[in-house]
């Protein structure tokens, strides 16, 4: 355990370590959060674990959380004041050891539940562009607890399970093998629309586009998953993924005039935001577009862009006009901190029931398909604008979603200060 906590916390650990495991019924659900890095309040560390300490913003009010932080494991610990702060202040220990967290320091599992949050910090990025966020190897250890517990908890694991298919495949088959939920992805899906409406459990859709402005691997993640959370809607249920394929600079934009199911969707994205004809190639410097053909012979693309926030757009079979609704900013001053009040609402729920809040398999997809975006412009060490179309067979993961609507409605928060609980 992190010794500056050590004085005042040796009794409380000896007993909660020791305390019978509590069920969603019986007490709150005792929570361990593993993180890469918490330090400036942009972090994805900060956003969620404080909100599941002090609770958040949901459907027009300030929820109380309803579970209790009791231990967390911080990768880059001193780069991480700003957490080590908020840990101190709150009382909460910092151990050494993600074991030793989820342990409380003991032999045996110990915790209700598990928060993942390996976004941030220092670390390398690979040749194709990705950054190699450890959440394998702490997830890895997560489950070797479980493993020599003979018990499993939930786990929730923010953005993509990991950069590559092979790894993320296991992390997915794990859940599964030792029977416990788990969640994760991003939280653009669950944030305020605009319409707020969503596509109804069996909508034929026929194609999908989404715009946003992310361009590196972590943007491009937060618009799949948009575009997962609307398409495992369609009629059927989702089939799995046949290919992916990445675009950029120009080339975009022929591909675009070659394919007017995307134009065409691209086109009334621009008219509901009143731009005139030819923005988004005037405008845009860096295009991007990654294209998904499905299993069942829908198509989906998603558009590098600016101006749009996170903007859907479908065609409907049947219907003359398209579906759209757009996940819009966040309000000032440090918007983001807002960004996973959502987030927390389905976290909690998840801790309490045991179910996961959307289907684990979306976050899979959703993760390979970032991982072949960021290899498809790549092969023998070489780069290529245009990408090369990566046949995905092994992703034939089809589910049906029976959820309903999940996204944050209702007034949205007050613009003030998160109080920590120290000055500075």
């Amino acid at each position: 355990m992190h010794e500056t906590n050590l004085p005042t916390r040796r009794g409380m650990l000896a007993t909660l370590a020791a305390a019978p495991l509590a069920t969603a019924q019986q007490k709150r659900p005792r929570i361990a959060c593993i993180v890469t890095y918490w330090a400036a309040p942009s972090s994805h560390a900060d956003w969620i674990i404080t909100k599941l300490i002090d609770g958040y913003w949901w459907k027009g009010a300030h929820t109380p959380s309803r579970v209790d932080v009791v231990s967390t494991y911080i990768h880059q610990l001193p780069e991480s004041g700003l957490g080590q702060k908020v840990c101190k202040a709150k009382g909460i220990p910092i151990f050494k050891t993600v074991r030793e967290a989820l342990t409380l320091g003991g032999n045996e599992l110990a915790v209700d539940g598990v928060v993942l949050v390996g976004e941030h910090g220092i670390y390398h990025t690979t040749l194709t562009g990705q950054t190699y966020y450890p959440r394998w190897w702490l997830y890895q250890q997560i489950i070797r607890v479980f493993e020599q517990s003979k018990r499993s908890v939930p786990v929730f694991n923010d953005k993509h399970l990991s950069t590559s298919w092979n790894e993320a495949k296991w992390m997915f088959d794990k859940s599964r093998e030792l029977n416990f939920p788990l969640f994760g992805g991003s939280s653009i899906p669950f944030y305020f629309r605009k319409p707020e409406i969503d596509l109804d459990i069996d909508t034929p859709v026929k194609a999908s586009v989404v715009g946003s402005a992310g361009r590196e691997e972590g943007g491009i993640f937060h618009a799949i998953d948009v575009l997962q959370s609307f398409v495992e809607r369609r009629k059927g249920g989702e089939s799995g993924v046949q290919s992916v394929q990445c675009i950029h600079g120009p080339d975009v934009w022929k591909w675009t005039d070659q394919n007017p199911w995307a134009a065409n969707l691209l086109d009334n994205i621009r008219t509901s935001f009143n731009f005139k004809p030819g923005h988004f190639q005037a405008t845009v410097r860096e295009p991007g577009v990654t294209i998904i053909e499905y299993r069942d012979g829908t198509k989906g693309a998603v558009y590098a862009i600016n101006d749009v926030g996170w903007t859907y757009a479908a065609e409907i079979v049947g219907r003359k006009d398209p579906f759209l609704t757009s996940m819009l900013g966040w309000p000032a001053p440090f918007a983001q901190y807002h960004a996973a009040n959502a987030f927390e609402h389905w976290i909690v729920e998840m801790m309490l029931t045991r179910k996961e809040p959307v289907n684990a398999e979306r976050l899979l997809l959703s993760t390979g398909i970032v991982s072949y975006n960021m290899e498809s412009n790549w092969e023998d060490g070489r780069y290529s604008a245009v990408g090369r179309r990566v046949e995905t067979p092994f992703m034939n993961i089809a589910y049906r979603t029976t959820r309903g609507s999940q996204f944050e409605t209702g007034p949205r928060p007050p613009v003030r200060p998160y109080i920590r609980g120290f000055e500075k």
